[in-house]
């Protein structure tokens, strides 16, 4: 199938968004090209901050269904490394049928996305940065997988009802940190799995706080991406309980430097967190579930 078709197969707007895609990626050739690049310019800078959110706000476009909360297959390392260069080599109606196959074969929707789509698109930024690839070759290989996940998520099937009592949780990146991609992979991650959950883009202090402090949230988490003390970690933490409109919410984090050193969680006062989006999903279910069986036993 010639990429032509591709295309049509997966709609009018692709040249669209190809266009949207190319966008970001330009403006860092171009810089890179006058010798005007700064560090915030870098190309997965822009992958992780513009174009894998693009991703997963792709997919939860649609409705958002209820997923299982344990995948059956993981992705193995040898699955993600050969995946990781296809969008490079096949057109998307043919990388459509590799992810379809690992679907069939027992992965979950979100496990495609953690560990076969974004770090995929990572790689293609590590190729460009080390001229494996062009600006061409990159454009095409992003947009490709915004494809798939486009179509991924409209046949994704209802796996899983909607919770009796669906629970609400607020995700963000630390205030100051522009990576958004972890906090809205996890919020989708929760959305499929029943919960009433939001995320929060660049965030400052002042507009996490407030949110919190209008919406009873069961839960809130924070993603970290780069290091930051723990004082001002655990500052903000002290905050966000003293400002809920949920006397018990409850505090996750997570993250490189939180899965470092695990001992932070205590350390800054959190609740808990999780090595990935779907372990962190687990040991919220079951922090919710006490603190509700808690506050009926004390009335």
């Amino acid at each position: 199938m010639g990429e032509s078709k591709a295309s049509s197969m997966f709609g009018a707007g692709s040249a669209v968004l190809r266009g949207v895609i190319s966008a970001p990626l330009d403006r860092v050739r171009r810089k890179s090209s006058m010798g005007k690049l700064a560090p915030g310019d870098s190309v997965n800078t822009i992958i992780e901050g513009e174009i894998i959110p693009r991703l997963l706000m792709a997919h939860s476009s649609g409705e958002k269904h209820g997923a299982k909360g344990k995948h059956v297959r993981p992705i193995s390392h040898e699955d993600a490394m050969r995946f990781a260069t296809m969008p490079l080599q096949l057109e998307a109606a043919s990388l459509l049928e590799e992810v379809n196959g690992f679907i069939a074969d027992g992965v979950s929707v979100e496990t495609v996305c953690l560990d076969l789509l974004a770090p995929s698109a990572r790689k293609l930024g590590e190729m460009w940065e080390s001229d494996e690839c062009d600006f061409l070759d990159v454009t095409m290989g992003l947009w490709r997988l915004q494809e798939v996940m486009r179509e991924i998520a409209a046949q994704s099937p209802n796996e899983r009802a909607y919770l009796n009592s669906p629970r609400s949780a607020l995700f963000s990146p630390m205030p100051g940190d522009n990576h958004n991609f972890g906090a809205l992979m996890i919020e989708e991650v929760f959305a499929r799995a029943g919960w009433q959950s939001e995320a929060l883009v660049k965030p400052e202090r002042r507009e996490l706080l407030d949110r919190l402090s209008r919406q009873p949230f069961d839960l809130v988490g924070l993603t970290l991406t780069r290091d930051c003390p723990s004082a001002a970690l655990a500052n903000l933490i002290k905050a966000m309980r003293k400002v809920s409109a949920n006397p018990d919410i409850i505090v996750f984090v997570g993250g490189r430097m939180v899965n470092e050193n695990p001992m932070l969680v205590r350390d800054v006062g959190a609740d808990g967190t999780g090595a990935d989006a779907l372990a962190a999903l687990e040991i919220a279910d079951n922090l919710v579930k006490a603190s509700s069986t808690r506050a009926l036993t004390l009335r």
